[in-house]
């Protein structure tokens, strides 16, 4: 059986408090996590770091916030690929609409959604990414 490589995770949130349970649920799965506190932090950590496997993006940051950092991503060749969670306190319709336009690929409002509910399908959607014929065996 091969070894498993690690899972890279970037964190980009400014609340402290989010950060840390994030990390207490993403770290003991096996999890490496990565943390920027700003927008236009998290753009210059993509260009000067290995592509993280997933990014799990506040809206509401210094600097530039997560519409920009997920426009960046996503029109960027060598990010686009990247699966974007945002969580944010923005809920209106208006927000997850702009927000999924943009390319993200899922949308959590920090009031209405639990850290474990974001975990769990951070993992779902990265065994998926890693193992897309996992969905073929299960046949």
């Amino acid at each position: 059986m091969e070894k498993e490589s690690r899972i890279l995770i970037l964190i980009v949130e400014d609340e402290d408090y989010i950060v840390r349970v994030l990390q207490d649920n993403l770290a003991p799965r096996g999890c490496l996590i990565d943390v920027v506190r700003d927008g236009q932090k998290a753009v210059e950590y993509l260009k000067e770091h290995a592509a993280p496997d997933l990014i799990l993006l506040d809206l509401l940051m210094p600097n530039r916030d997560g519409f920009y950092v997920l426009q960046q991503v996503k029109e960027n060749e060598k990010w686009k690929d990247i699966p974007v969670f945002v969580l944010s306190n923005l809920g209106e319709t208006a927000d997850v609409h702009r927000a999924m336009e943009l390319g993200a690929n899922d949308y959590f409002v920090k009031s209405h959604n639990t850290i474990l509910e974001v975990v769990n399908r951070a993992m779902n959607i990265l065994e998926t990414k890693k193992s897309p014929s996992a969905a073929e065996e299960k046949k």
